[in-house]
């Protein structure tokens, strides 16, 4: 009996280095039914031809040059020459599991259609893995390993690019990748979280992420934390925000400034709250800081928290339960 084809979309610029070692792990996955879509975004090393090699040997691997320029073009072209009842992405510079697939379609197939299935991720780096990426790491897989990721989306990407798979229906239902909007991975998974997609809970490491220099992430501008409050704070007006409650920023440093001017500038009233003595009673973008506690006075308010410090945040949100206030619906943390 043939099994569900999986379509895994792949774009690669200069990772000629790492091809390889991705191809390789594709090659060998225990699930056999799948076609890989690979662009290459307009290469200046040997990615192509390290590419092509592979696929001269398995005519599964479907090698094409992007028409237009981009991860966003690159990853529209190759949705549109997939087959697939299942949709994968796969980075070209990283590690596949070899039974993620496998484990993948067996999650689908048992949960069915409107559900993404996920797999717990691992840092590697011959650099060595620095904290942050490691804190980010393990709170990416305590919310996948609980299946609750969306319950902290606009903290950081809740779902790893790398490292999801759904059904063809549902992803064109989520817009594919047809928004050309930034950071694509973060904008897709707001696009899943919107259309009430279920994350299904895994305890099992399948993609391994590889960190080095000159990664797209930490290179392209793209990427920059301007681009990912701007998302943020689309999506938080579009599918959080009640117009009927006073909206409120909680935090006055760089990301706090950031969200008040985009809220500034879409003409979005809020009031704003610090416990910094130095900036309470001061005016920023006109507007008057209050201490933390004018909360209080303040009926049925919506709070956007913009404090990064891990021991803050969890003072914050004791005092936002003592006013029995709900993450999600009264209070969403943007950093």
């Amino acid at each position: 009996m043939q099994k569900p084809l999986v379509s895994i979309l792949t774009p690669f610029k200069n990772t000629a280095q790492y091809l390889g070692d991705c191809l390789d792990s594709i090659v060998s996955q225990t699930y056999k039914d799948w076609e890989l879509i690979i662009v290459d975004d307009h290469s200046k090393d040997d990615s192509y031809d390290v590419v092509f090699a592979f696929a001269e040997k398995d005519k599964r691997i479907k090698l094409i040059k992007n028409s237009g320029d981009g991860i966003i073009e690159a990853l529209r072209l190759a949705f549109s020459e997939s087959n697939g009842i299942y949709i994968t992405r796969m980075d070209s510079d990283d590690i596949m599991h070899p039974e993620k697939l496998s484990i993948m379609v067996n999650d689908l197939q048992t949960k069915g259609r409107g559900h993404i299935a996920l797999g717990l991720v691992k840092y590697f780096s011959q650099d060595g893995i620095g904290n942050g990426y490691k804190k980010y790491e393990n709170w990416l897989n305590n919310l996948t390993q609980k299946g609750d990721n969306f319950s902290e989306i606009y903290k950081e990407c809740v779902i790893p690019s790398p490292c999801w798979m759904v059904h063809r229906d549902d992803f064109i239902g989520c817009e594919a990748f047809f928004p050309n909007r930034y950071p694509e991975d973060y904008d897709l998974t707001f696009r899943f979280y919107k259309n009430g997609l279920k994350c299904i809970p895994s305890s099992n490491v399948l993609h391994y992420w590889r960190d080095y220099s000159t990664r797209a992430s930490r290179t392209d501008e793209h990427y920059a934390e301007n681009h990912f409050l701007e998302l943020k704070v689309l999506y938080f007006l579009e599918l959080n925000y009640d117009s009927l409650r006073p909206l409120t920023i909680w935090g006055a440093g760089q990301k706090g400034k950031k969200v008040a001017k985009l809220l500034k500038e879409k003409n979005i009233p809020f009031f704003w709250i610090c416990d910094n003595p130095k900036k309470i009673g001061k005016h920023i973008y006109d507007e008057l800081l209050y201490d933390f506690t004018h909360l209080k006075s303040l009926e049925n308010p919506q709070i956007i928290v913009s404090v990064a410090n891990t021991e803050a945040q969890l003072e914050i949100t004791s005092f936002l339960k003592t006013m029995d206030m709900v993450s999600m619906v009264d209070y969403f943390f943007f950093c």
